[in-house]
């Protein structure tokens, strides 16, 4: 579903050209649920961004659903591609209602039955159907990214590009929105590419994941072998041991 072959993007900054993104090359296949995994400024959400038509893209090729993807994105690929950002709080107009917020992208590409479209992408979410009629200040951190995954998912896209989309919230509502978008993946059949730092969060979704160090894809594994620390790359070692925490080790004896 999505094949990305030495993918290379930069950004001009004060300080010149960054490489954010070199040479990454992968796949996902239909229905997979796919991991990118690293530190801040390893070129994870770059990737996404890239996919989505929001990065400068210098080298490579895309392609989604076997159709190769130049600088410009046709509405058909944003029918069948959608994105879920970080921070709820930035991703949802402050003065739209939530009926607004999700009527919009129903009247730009032309469908119907709004109202209908509307209680039931709210009802996917887990969310009732007078929330239309409140604003986004009105809402918890949680609620709030459940309407932007109801807004991606109101146009029945084939793809959800999910950048970090839990890292924001409190970590018991983190486990309320992980929960809903392995419902939606399971019940919808989507193709879903996750975009986080924590690999628990990636091990929860993903069956395959991608560690990401300095711009480059250093290892690729199964969740499983992820889990047994079957790894090759010293730099994935270092993110597991920084997953497993810290550990006081135990005094020999007790100083009185």
């Amino acid at each position: 579903m999505i094949d990305i072959q030495d993918l290379s993007v930069s950004f001009r900054t004060p300080r010149g050209v960054v490489d954010a993104v070199k040479h990454v090359t992968l796949q996902v296949a239909e229905g997979e649920a796919f991991g990118l995994v690293g530190e801040s400024g390893s070129g994870k959400s770059t990737v996404l961004r890239a996919l989505a038509g929001l990065a400068p893209v210098i080298g490579g090729h895309l392609m989604v659903n076997g159709e190769t993807l130049g600088a410009q994105r046709s509405p058909a690929f944003y029918r069948q591609v959608q994105m879920v950002f970080q921070d709820p709080y930035a991703s949802l107009h402050p003065r739209f209602t939530i009926d607004q917020t999700l009527r919009e992208p129903l009247a730009i590409n032309g469908l119907d039955r709004h109202d209908a479209r509307i209680a039931s992408a709210l009802k996917d979410v887990g969310l009732p159907d007078a929330f239309r009629y409140r604003y986004p200040h009105q809402l918890s951190g949680g609620q709030r990214q459940r309407v932007a995954i109801a807004r991606a998912m109101i146009l029945e896209p084939k793809i959800l590009l999910l950048d970090e989309p839990t890292s924001a919230l409190d970590v018991s509502v983190q486990a309320e929105i992980l929960n809903l978008l392995r419902g939606l993946h399971q019940t919808k059949g989507l193709t879903m590419i996750l975009v986080s730092h924590n690999l628990a969060v990636v091990g929860f979704l993903c069956q395959r994941v991608a560690v990401m160090q300095r711009g480059e894809v250093v290892e690729q594994a199964g969740v499983d072998a992820i889990r047994e620390h079957r790894v090759t790359h010293e730099y994935t070692r270092r993110l597991l041991a920084a997953t497993e925490g810290y550990r006081r080790a135990a005094p020999d004896a007790l100083v009185v």
